[in-house]
C-alpha cells in the first residue's frame, strides 16, 4: 500500500478553511506543539488538550506540563496567539492497566498504535461533545512516531464524530522536525528522553545502563593500552 503525503493532504485542506474555525488539537509536550502551532494558529482558534495519562511517572508529567505552559506563554508574547490549555484528570493506574496487555510488544508497533488510539479517541469525544469544528494531533511532528497510523486512526474516528472534521498533518515534513528543535532550543525547552509510558521508560533505563557499561568497557580499554 503507497504512503500518503499527509503534508501535501493538509497544505490542500488549508485551502477550503474560512476564518478561523476552532481545533482541539491533542498535544504531549511542548517541543512537540512549538512548529505545529506556528502552522496551525494562523488558519485556526486552536486550543490544546494536553490528554497524557500515559507518562509515567507523575513527576514526568508534571514537567512536560509546565514546560507547554511555559512555551504558550512565550508563544502568546511572539507570536500573539493566545492558545488555551484544557487538561483532564491524570490517571496513569488505570492507563497502565491497559498498556498491560501490550508488554510483549516493542516500542513503535502495535502497543504505540494502541496508546495512540486511546488518547486520540478520547481527545475526540472531548472535542465533538464540545462543538470543536476540527480535531488534530501535534504527535505527526516527531520522528519516533509513525505519521500514517496517526492519520489512519484520526480517519476512523472522524467517522464516529461526524460534527469534527479530523485535520491531517505530517508536521515534521519540509523540515518541520527541524523547526522543533530549533525552537524548543530557542526557548530553552525540556527536552524528555523517552515517549511517555512505563513501558517506554523501562526500556530507557536499559538503554542508559547498557551505554554507561558500554563507556566503561571504553575507558578500561584505553586504560590498558597506555
Amino acid at each position: 500500500m503507497d504512503k500518503i503525503n499527509y503534508y501535501l493532504v493538509s497544505l490542500e485542506e488549508l485551502k477550503e478553511v474560512k476564518g478561523r474555525p476552532s481545533m482541539l488539537l491533542h498535544a504531549c509536550c511542548g517541543p512537540c506543539s512549538t512548529f505545529p502551532l506556528t502552522f496551525l494558529c494562523p488558519h485556526f482558534d486552536v486550543t490544546i488538550y494536553y490528554n497524557n495519562s500515559n507518562i509515567f511517572p507523575e513527576q514526568e508529567y508534571s514537567r512536560r506540563l509546565e514546560e507547554l505552559k511555559k512555551f504558550l506563554e512565550y508563544f502568546k508574547r511572539d507570536y500573539g496567539y493566545n492558545v488555551k490549555l484544557i487538561i483532564p484528570k491524570y490517571d496513569n493506574k488505570e492507563y497502565n492497566q491497559f498498556l498491560s496487555q501490550y508488554e510483549g510488544e516493542k516500542e513503535g508497533g502495535e502497543r504505540c498504535f494502541a496508546c495512540y488510539e486511546k488518547r486520540m479517541a478520547e481527545a475526540y469525544q472531548f472535542a465533538e461533545d464540545n462543538g470543536y469544528q476540527y480535531f488534530s494531533t501535534v504527535m505527526t511532528v516527531s520522528r519516533q512516531k509513525n505519521s500514517q497510523k496517526l492519520n489512519e486512526i484520526g480517519k476512523k474516528l472522524e467517522k464516529l464524530h461526524p460534527n469534527t472534521k479530523y485535520f491531517y498533518s505530517d508536521f515534521k515534513k519540509n523540515k518541520g522536525q527541524d523547526k522543533v528543535s530549533e525552537m524548543r532550543k530557542f526557548y530553552n525547552l525540556y527536552a524528555q528522553q523517552y515517549c511517555g509510558c512505563y513501558l517506554s521508560y523501562r526500556e530507557y533505563l536499559v538503554r542508559e545502563e547498557n551505554k554507561k557499561n558500554k563507556e566503561l568497557l571504553e575507558n578500561q580499554n584505553k586504560q590498558e593500552k597506555i
